[in-house]
């Protein structure tokens, strides 16, 4: 059946010069002028010599793309028509074959349009019927009156299946197009989020050990563990981000994210209330927890960021707010005094903010928080009904909030296989 549609695809439509060949059907009607049978051979002959030409130009016109949609196609045959009825009625006999060969023309002018050509053929098939009949005789009246349907009518079906199929093959084209870019377009965004927040851990954590080191060499050791960890979990998650078979756990993310921002030296404060979520939903959520964690680490020169995710039955809330300088899209110089100094106090994670020249370094020029990570956040947010909002969150701190629908099936199985789980 495959191969069937193959052969049929790579079949060519008709083309002009498949027409041509049709207006042999005259021929009697030539013979019967240079014999002398025809009374006023001389107006035969003009109204024969303008049939052909008016129906060349009504194919050739017609076929033609570019002169398709003209006044020319419409008005040629037209003319057509009117040397066919006064032909018909004028010498009848075999003259009445023009109605076919008009009714052809007509359903190359007036394929695809439904409403036209079928009104059109049937006047044709009923008044060549009638000539036919009043002319000749019942048989002849049935057989024109056939005749002249069927060619409109099947020429028209032909054209347009042809038609048809290529502009399934234009969509299927343009489908897979479409699906090649929102491949490369998922990556590049998998790929952003993934490395974007990968670094900014490792810089921190470096950092750290940098200061660590000289003081306390174990919790220096433990840090220096830690970017490796991350760096080798950086690497799994590449490769599922190429799979494309990557969904991120909410609850991986939050614990990645307040290990991630105590690295940093800023207090983590993370709540999570309600019911279990669809693995699509946490992937999602999961994706907001970490590119909204990496601008907090990167730009937000805070001591403090919460995180918390409500979940009802209907939708899910995620906000991040942080208590920096409310300006997300440039990073600071050093982070605030009152991190630096719990952070000292920590010993084991002692980490202080990086500098700015850590943090430009770390953003590999990256100088918005509104660009590519939360554009790309907020249109896949979009595609599942959700929404994404972010500014400044009052007086001071910055805000990011993501919303999305929950579905209540989805849920109900969520918690079923949380249960089979425990």
């Amino acid at each position: 059946m495959y191969a069937t549609a193959t052969r049929i695809e790579r079949l060519k439509p008709p083309g002009r010069r498949a027409f041509v060949p049709w207006l042999f059907m005259l021929t009697g009607d030539v013979q019967a002028l240079f014999k002398g049978k025809t009374p006023l051979p001389w107006l035969g002959g003009a109204g024969v010599a303008a049939f052909m030409a008016l129906y060349l130009t009504t194919v050739f016109t017609a076929l033609d793309e570019r002169r398709r949609h003209t006044r020319t196609p419409p008005l040629s045959l037209a003319g057509l028509a009117a040397v066919t009825y006064a032909l018909g009625i004028g010498y009848a006999g075999n003259w009445l074959l023009c109605f076919p060969l008009l009714s052809l023309a007509s359903g190359i002018v007036l394929r695809g349009g439904r409403r036209k050509l079928g009104p059109v053929i049937l006047v044709l098939s009923a008044s060549a019927g009638v000539i036919a009949g009043l002319r000749g005789g019942a048989s002849d009246s049935l057989t024109v009156s056939y005749g002249t349907m069927l060619s409109g009518l099947v020429t028209a079906a032909i054209l347009s299946l042809f038609e048809t199929v290529a502009q399934l093959r234009a969509t299927r084209q343009e489908l897979a197009r479409t699906a090649v870019e929102k491949e490369r377009l998922r990556f590049s965004r998998d790929l952003h989020d993934l490395l974007g927040h990968t670094m900014s851990v490792v810089v921190v954590k470096a950092e750290a050990v940098r200061r660590l080191a000289p003081k306390n060499l174990e919790a220096a050791l433990g840090q220096a563990a830690d970017i490796e960890a991350v760096g080798r979990q950086a690497l799994t998650e590449i490769r599922e981000a190429v799979t494309g078979y990557r969904e991120g756990s909410l609850a991986t993310e939050l614990d990645r994210a307040r290990s991630a921002l105590d690295a940093a030296g800023i207090e983590a404060v993370v709540r999570r209330e309600g019911p279990p979520l669809a693995p699509q939903t946490e992937a999602l959520l999961g994706w907001v927890v970490r590119e909204g964690v990496t601008n907090v680490v990167r730009h937000s020169g805070a001591s403090r960021c919460e995180i918390e995710v409500r979940s009802g039955m209907d939708r899910v809330r995620l906000e991040i707010t942080d208590n920096g300088g409310g300006v997300g899209s440039r990073a600071t110089g050093t982070r605030a005094a009152g991190a630096t100094g719990a952070a000292d106090a920590t010993g084991a994670t002692g980490a202080t903010g990086a500098t700015g020249a850590d943090m430009a370094g770390a953003d590999g020029g990256i100088g918005a928080i509104g660009g590519t990570g939360l554009k790309g956040l907020a249109e896949r947010l979009s595609a599942a009904g959700g929404s994404l909002e972010s500014g400044p969150g009052g007086r001071r701190g910055f805000r990011l909030v993501a919303e999305l629908p929950v579905d209540t099936e989805d849920v109900v199985e969520a918690e079923v296989e949380g249960a089979r789980t425990a």
